[in-house]
């Protein structure tokens, strides 16, 4: 009983963070992911699963340590999440496809962008940005990488990764890099 209520629990919290992804344009449509770390497991939003009307029905759970026959069912980034648990004491991941992370990441010719609002100098630092085709190994082995470091990273014309102890943790680094990126870009249009 103990272990249904916990699942209950994180699918409301998910879906509270979902919504918030989607109303102030950080996903679009059934785009990103969000999962939880449930012990030796993890919840997650299945494949297609629309992050604004996340249910019991679009989560599942998966194992940390091993591919499970789940994972068929889960999001298509569940090998990055994994590897991001296995590597780091994230409690949470949140994948959003943040508009301009990704407008940056795209211009950016550097490894990492540099904020340069108060708020993200002093949380973020440089925010990495790696490399690694949708769902793939090297974008799992990337993401754990700069995730050992830092609390997000952009992932190079595809969106943002980021951790925390908790979903409101990993939202609030998700908010702070993509609003570093918009003033970045704002800037650096501004100065042209």
């Amino acid at each position: 009983m103990l272990a249904c209520t916990y699942i209950a629990f994180m699918w409301h919290e998910m879906a509270r963070i979902g919504s918030k992804l989607v109303n102030h344009g950080l996903v679009e449509s059934n785009f990103g992911n969000i999962s939880v770390r449930k012990g030796e497991n993890f919840i997650i939003t299945r494949t297609g699963c629309f992050l604004d009307e996340i249910t019991e029905d679009t989560v599942v759970e998966v194992p940390i340590d091993r591919n499970s026959f789940l994972d068929k069912i889960a999001s298509s980034e569940t090998i990055v999440h994994r590897q991001i648990y296995r590597n780091t004491d994230a409690g949470a991941i949140i994948h959003a496809h943040c508009p301009y992370s990704v407008i940056l990441s795209l211009l950016q010719k550097d490894s990492s962008i540099s904020p340069i609002d108060s708020e993200g100098v002093l949380f973020l630092g440089n925010v990495p940005i790696i490399r690694g085709n949708i769902g793939s190994e090297e974008l799992a082995e990337a993401a754990s990488r700069a995730l050992l470091n830092h609390h997000g990273a952009i992932i190079y014309s595809h969106g943002t990764i980021a951790i925390g102890k908790d979903l409101d943790e990993a939202y609030v680094f998700t908010t702070q890099i993509e609003h570093s990126c918009k003033i970045r870009y704002f800037y650096d249009l501004a100065r042209k």
